[in-house]
């Protein structure tokens, strides 16, 4: 029998809770159909473990986003990127362009630019947009 050596791919999904779900629902709707993505999925209930929460899952190109409504006891909590837990999560594109163009369309909508594209001293080459989602959760979109 041959050993088996694991090697990750890349992220699958990451899943974020809201608490506004109506309100992510149409931002993370609109930010992936920029994105060339789409929902695949948008229920009520299971798999969410509260009776009438709802949840959605998202897709474009390689990378799904899980979006959940926050449990009714938990709805109206800021959200801090400095705290335990997510600082943010960024979604690679094919090209400076691309970003430049989701930039533009994010402007256009209102959305909150936390910095806008350019290229940063994270490698070389890294050049990136960061922007909030309606809960304040940081976002990033990167091309390298």
């Amino acid at each position: 029998m041959t050993a088996v050596s694991p090697k990750a791919t890349g992220i699958h999904h990451v899943s974020i809770t809201v608490n506004d779900y109506e309100r992510s629902r149409a931002f993370y709707t609109r930010l992936f159909e920029l994105l060339g993505g789409q929902v695949v999925m948008d229920v009520v209930g299971a798999p969410h473990k509260h009776e009438g929460c709802r949840m959605m899952l998202l897709a474009a190109g390689q990378f799904m986003l899980g979006v959940w409504e926050a449990a009714p006891e938990h709805r109206g909590r800021a959200f801090d990127r400095y705290s335990v837990g997510l600082h943010h999560f960024a979604i690679a594109l094919d090209s400076r362009a691309a970003i430049d163009e989701v930039h533009r369309r994010l402007v256009e909508a209102g959305v909150e630019i936390l910095d806008a594209p350019a290229e940063y001293p994270y490698a070389p080459g890294y050049y990136a947009v960061f922007f909030t989602d309606p809960d304040g959760i940081k976002l990033e979109l990167v091309h390298m």
